[in-house]
């Protein structure tokens, strides 16, 4: 299959308004743009036929391209990430499958978008494939106590039997009963904010009306469940190190902790 890799970015972004030059501090102490990282983090994935940064922001262009990526121009009228990967997609007339890593999805191990493009190809009805880990306690308690905060820590997803997404939330799902903590690992299972598409999928995508949900939630991934679009949930191991996003600016400090444990330069 020709699989590009499309990165997502945008400078306005309403919890933290130009993320994606963000610099941040890796293993080593050298700082770099968090859309940089992003890059670094998708160039590290083997066997793809491109990678290309999507703006509609000059600034974000003009850093990507000093650091050597292919940038593709879009609209302002994207009102998020997959939107904006469905655009870009148009110009990529010989992509069988879009890869949507997100730009602050920097600490992505290659293996999962790898299993996501392997699921792909294993499952040629598949039209949409998205990865989730299962969550330490530790880590539960973390996301719990951001909650109690007001803060949001990541987005969980709870499946059917036949690994297809019955819904993703903002909210930690499902209800925790007290020995829902007795193993390792939780029942909780965090969403990583990659995406596999087939063309056809992004076209009914951006077709589909924004539902409420969606909304509500600020979750672009409900659009292809409100649409009938089954989303495929592929469990991915849970690495050594805490996977986080740059959601806010508290994030910065975690974020190069975990960078250092990774041994990401």
């Amino acid at each position: 299959m020709n699989v590009a890799i499309l990165i997502p970015a945008r400078f306005a972004s309403t919890r933290y308004p130009g993320k994606p030059l963000v610099e941040l501090k890796g293993a080593n102490g050298e700082p770099k743009t968090l859309i940089q990282r992003s890059h670094e983090a998708a160039m590290r994935v083997p066997g793809v036929s491109s990678v290309h940064v999507v703006t509609d922001d000059d600034r974000i262009r003009s850093a990507a391209e000093g650091f050597g990526a292919s940038v593709i121009m879009t609209s302002e009228a994207a009102r998020n990430g997959t939107e904006r990967c469905a655009e870009a997609a148009g110009r990529l007339s010989d992509a069988d499958l879009i890869i949507n890593l997100q730009g602050d999805a920097l600490l992505t191990p290659p293996g999962f978008v790898t299993a996501l493009i392997d699921h792909m190809q294993a499952h040629p009805h598949a039209d949409v494939a998205t990865p989730a880990m299962r969550q330490r306690v530790a880590e539960v308690r973390a996301l719990q106590a951001e909650e109690a905060q007001g803060r949001v820590g990541g987005t969980s997803v709870v499946t059917d039997n036949h690994g297809r997404a019955l819904y993703f939330s903002k909210k930690l799902i499902p209800y925790l009963p007290k020995h829902a903590f007795d193993g390792a690992l939780s029942p909780v299972r965090l969403h990583i904010g990659i995406y596999s598409y087939r063309p056809s999928a992004l076209e009914t995508y951006i077709a589909t009306p924004v539902s409420e949900l969606e909304e509500l939630e600020g979750l672009e991934q409900l659009r292809f469940l409100a649409a009938g679009i089954p989303v495929d949930v592929v469990e991915v191991e849970t690495p050594p190190f805490i996977l986080r996003e740059l959601n806010n600016p508290e994030d910065v400090a975690p974020i190069e902790e975990a960078l250092a444990a990774a041994g990401l330069d």
